[in-house]
């Protein structure tokens, strides 16, 4: 298939473009390059052996969709375009629904206009809110608790709604843990701008001296050591869930499906950075402050739901996402350009 990334230049888009290719299909990146930069797709390149063209556009230009569209002619989109920081989303809501919720509407449109009707939607585990037992499987209620969370929930809502009323569309909606680690490579990883949302990229600004130290947002929590535990992934295991997703509603009739990416397995923050120390040989200076309001003490996923339908399963520990994540970091001394 030909897949068209929304976002395709960010974090998780980069990525599952490395796993598509690898698999046979061909990709072309759609992005506004707001939180990446073109240079990615180059890398790609390299990378993947194939070119990978980007076409720069913005998700609520509707212009700007239909021309990749029709240019490219993708048999599918997988849309991770979106803002994704929670405190940034209290500060500025109607940013992130006009973005996140209004860019996806246009999407749909755009796409539902050229007869592209395969979609694979990038959700988030916020959607659970504070859990009521642990694992979340998908059959937990939903309930998110700011902005960012409610937009996430608004778009699986209108993919549902948009799915039962015309079944020729096939939509998964894939509700994502804690994405970490790099490609290999070193070529491609977590370069947010500006000052990281996500702990393993500010630990690994940290550990290289680019920031100066790391605070720990609680550390009465009832868990073992006190801290936050929470499911973290390596991005190519969820670069291969992406892609289980993709081939298997391909071969669905219409509808939509969801399954929870995650490990199945809780890490705690100060366990997270422990191992980081670890695997890498350097300290994290970090200091405990007060909770974040709407932190939950655990968050961990139920993944039987992946592995019996995908036949998917995370193959890489933590260990592995904190070497390849400092590899990453430490190859920016020879190219600033992510």
């Amino acid at each position: 298939m030909r897949i068209l990334l929304t976002g395709g230049t960010g974090f998780i888009g980069s990525h599952t473009a490395v796993a598509l290719v690898a698999a046979g299909h061909e990709v072309v990146c759609f992005d506004n390059l707001s939180n990446s930069r073109a240079e990615v797709a180059t890398r790609l390149e390299a990378i993947t052996g194939r070119p990978v063209p980007l076409v720069i556009g913005d998700i609520r230009n509707r212009a700007d969709l239909h021309s990749a569209l029709t240019e490219h002619l993708p048999d599918a989109v997988i849309h991770f375009a979106g803002l994704k920081a929670v405190g940034e989303s209290a500060a500025h809501p109607r940013v992130y629904y006009d973005n996140n919720f209004g860019g996806t509407l246009t999407l749909v449109e755009a796409m539902e206009a050229c007869s592209v009707k395969r979609l694979v939607f990038s959700s988030s585990a916020t959607v659970y809110g504070q859990p009521q037992y642990l694992p979340l499987d998908e059959q937990h209620p939903r309930a998110a608790s700011n902005p960012y969370g409610r937009t996430k929930l608004m778009i699986e809502d209108m993919l549902s709604d948009i799915a039962a009323a015309d079944p020729t569309w096939r939509v998964a909606l894939l509700r994502y843990f804690n994405p970490a680690g790099a490609h290999d490579s070193g070529l491609i990883g977590e370069d947010p701008s500006g000052t990281p949302n996500n702990l393993l990229p500010y630990i690994t600004r940290v550990a290289a001296g680019r920031l100066g130290e790391l605070s720990v947002f609680g550390g009465d929590y009832d868990t073992a050591d006190g801290t936050g535990v929470r499911d973290y992934i390596h991005v190519m295991d969820l670069a291969a869930g992406h892609l289980a997703a993709l081939e298997t509603i391909d071969q669905r009739a219409g509808g939509v499906s969801t399954w929870n990416l995650g490990t199945g397995r809780g890490f705690s923050v100060l366990g997270l950075i422990s191992t980081f120390e670890r695997v890498n040989g350097v300290q994290v200076p970090y200091r405990i402050v007060g909770r974040r309001p709407g932190d939950v003490a655990s968050c961990y996923a139920s993944v039987a739901k992946a592995e019996n339908e995908l036949g998917w399963r995370a193959a890489f520990g933590l260990e592995e996402m904190c070497r390849s994540a400092a590899h990453f970091e430490n190859g920016r001394g020879t190219s600033e350009a992510r």
